[in-house]
């Protein structure tokens, strides 16, 4: 072309810049030319990008929103055409396990019991499809509960068991949800069993569940050798999903002609690094990857920010007792390329790096309309949790983009200059350029102010139907405590909440070898718990209050704080951490299974004191560290036990 001055003028479905403006046109004498051609064909079929909840459990204080703030936040996240307007939604298959940031109760606690409405992923699953009909729905269980394993920390040793599990959980979803599950993923991260995917396979499709794809082995691209070696193995996997693949692949994925995806992805504190983060993996995973989808981990940063990975959400809503939440900048970072493709559009083979950094895609729904987005950002302001960013530059450059092939003739794209068009590109910017009108930048009304949890607390959990199965507020980090109906005590405590497992799940995460479910703020320093408690095993049973608990999520194992214990066998205990290893104090208490009893645990500077039943059992046990902490409720083991009128008043 010639250097002659650029310009173009808007026209039916006219280019323009989402959410960013792109500048007055530039001379092309000074630019880099790249062409976007489908002359010799395209590439690869886009399949979306998308948000994960779950692995684990950080979709937990979604729930508790009261309206219309939760409508808004969900809105934001799949709404068409108002916010991220995510194609895809990966969820948990809840385990019973700790599987990061808490546990998400199973289908199947044990393996005569089959319960679809318990948790929150079938909620969550209704209204990304109530928002989005055409919303892709995939399921992994990050974890087992304790029962396929058979007595193993591994499920795959029976793999028709651990099959049946996992298709029993697609069934559900259909027989009382009416949601079509489309993919499953394979759990490990560490390592897949080539047997267990067939069988999977097997399974599925002789229960008529062809269309359900397997998406393997959801961690390195190792898979893939595997895949080459082995037909039936090859023929069983419909996508080869990676985690935080750095934006790259090998040779062996390409080479299976498989779908390749970034199953989970970003994992990065969503401020304005973590957005560039995003958009810099959301381009290059297609660029130098040919990964045709990314999924985020998380969707929503929906969970105590104090537990691993707090806000590594595309948006946070982590305040359900004020209604806040904030739309964090990787929401409309998402919005440049969900709101102007669609699954089924299909990559131009013409994509790559820009000359002076960052890097472009361009997707054509093959009837004319094409959108290009373009990302320009710099190595300190893009970079991820994980793994490890090399150095690169980028600096601002001009660039010029030449129409080729058919889009030469689309009458929905009027460039003028030989069917090109140049661009000033700033740094740390992404720009979207599509022939699509209806994108938009939606919004609502300012939620209200951020506030701390409430200093005065209580729940009696009398509610004869819960919309969920978890207390509101209340944060599983090992074990799986649900609300119970007590039809054996016609007194005050016909409603509890109860701990429903007996046996340690099948878990990659640290799980601790007691229960524990935190609740509150963690900066609590000085406070009084309360609780009923009622043990279920004669003897061995034991259930605790807590304050100051520290620690949560894979952590959870070297949680300390202050733990009051009591015991089936007439005994109590005060330590110092969940281990029970940290004694302050201990003697009898006359406690018993199949009783209630009252528990009250204050804790004021360096000092606490307990109480049964209403008067001092034991005070002035010495707590010098931790110096603040969430309060806990929890058990000696994986046993039953319930507990009632829980209450904490902090200072």
């Amino acid at each position: 072309m010639g250097c002659r001055p650029c310009c173009y003028r808007m026209a039916r479905g006219a280019w323009a810049a989402v959410f960013l403006l792109l500048g007055s046109v530039v001379d092309p004498c000074s630019s880099q030319t790249y062409a976007l051609n489908d002359k010799a064909g395209l590439g690869r079929v886009f399949d979306g990008i998308g948000g994960l909840s779950g692995g684990g459990a950080t979709s937990r204080l979604l729930v508790n929103y009261a309206e219309p703030y939760r409508s808004q936040i969900l809105d934001y996240l799949f709404k068409p055409n108002f916010g991220a307007s995510l194609h895809i939604l990966k969820v948990e298959i809840g385990g019973d396990s700790q599987t990061t940031d808490g546990t998400e109760p199973s289908h199947m606690h044990y393996e005569s019991d089959e319960n679809y409405f318990r948790g929150y992923e079938w909620w969550l699953m209704k209204e990304a499809k109530r928002r989005n009909p055409n919303v892709t729905l995939i399921g992994l269980p990050w974890a087992f509960p304790g029962w396929v394993g058979h007595g193993k920390n591994w499920p795959y040793d029976f793999p028709d068991i651990t099959a049946a599990y996992v298709v029993n959980w697609i069934l559900g979803a259909k027989q009382y949800h009416d949601l079509d599950i489309q993919y499953v993923g394979i759990w490990n991260e560490r390592n897949f069993d080539s047997k267990y995917i067939k069988v999977l396979r097997n399974t599925l499709d002789k229960l008529g569940l062809t269309g359900v794809g397997i998406i393997a082995a959801d961690g390195d691209w190792s898979i893939a050798n595997s895949m080459i070696a082995d037909p039936h193995l090859n023929d069983s996997v419909e996508v080869i999903g990676a985690h935080y693949p750095g934006t790259t692949t090998v040779k062996e994925a390409v080479k299976t002609q498989k779908k390749l995806w970034s199953s989970e992805d970003y994992s990065t504190f969503n401020d304005e690094v973590g957005g560039g983060c995003w958009a810099r993996i959301l381009n290059q995973n297609y660029v130098n990857g040919n990964m045709t989808a990314t999924i985020s981990w998380n969707l929503v940063a929906s969970y105590y920010e104090d537990l691993p990975f707090g806000r590594d959400g595309l948006m946070t809503a982590e305040e359900p007792w004020s209604g806040n939440y904030v739309v964090e900048s990787p929401i409309w970072i998402t919005a440049h390329t969900t709101q102007f493709t669609q699954p089924g559009w299909t990559y131009l083979q013409t994509v790559g790096h820009l000359a002076q950094g960052g890097s472009y895609v361009a997707l054509t729904d093959g009837t004319g309309n094409l959108t290009v987005v373009i990302e320009t950002m710099t190595h300190d302001h893009s970079v991820c949790i994980r793994p490890p960013l090399p150095p690169f530059n980028v600096t601002s450059q001009n660039a010029t983009f030449q129409l080729q092939g058919s889009f030469v003739r689309t009458p929905s794209v009027a460039v003028l200059v030989d069917g090109s068009f140049t661009l000033n590109l700033a740094e740390d910017e992404v720009y979207t350029l599509t022939t699509i009108t209806t994108g938009q930048k939606g919004s609502y009304p300012d939620p209200p102010p951020s506030a701390r949890f409430p200093k005065v607390y209580k729940d009696n959990f009398d509610i004869r139907n819960p919309p969920f199965s978890e207390a509101p507020d209340f944060a599983d980090q090992t074990g799986v405590f649900e609300y119970y109906i007590n039809l054996t005590d016609p007194g005050p405590h016909v409603f509890t909440l109860r701990q429903v497992l007996t046996e340690r799940p099948v878990t990659w995460a640290a799980d601790a070898d007691q229960t524990i479910s935190v609740i509150g703020d963690y900066q609590w320093h000085d406070l009084t718990v309360t609780c009923d408690v009622f043990m279920e095993s004669v003897k061995t049973g034991g259930v605790f209050i807590a304050a100051r608990v520290d620690k949560g999520g894979q952590s959870i194992r070297s949680a300390n704080g202050v733990f009051f214990w009591v015991f089936a066998d007439g005994t109590y205990k005060v330590t110092n951490d969940l281990a029970g290893q940290t004694v302050l104090a201990e003697g009898q208490s006359g406690t018993r299974a199949y009783g209630w009893h009252t528990l009250s645990l204050t804790v004021k500077g360096q000092y606490a004191l307990g109480q049964l039943n209403g008067y001092p059992l034991w005070k002035n046990a010495v707590v010098l560290t931790p110096k603040n902490g969430w309060a806990a409720i929890g058990t000696r083991s994986f046993e039953l036990a319930q507990f009632d009128n829980f209450a904490v008043v902090a200072g």
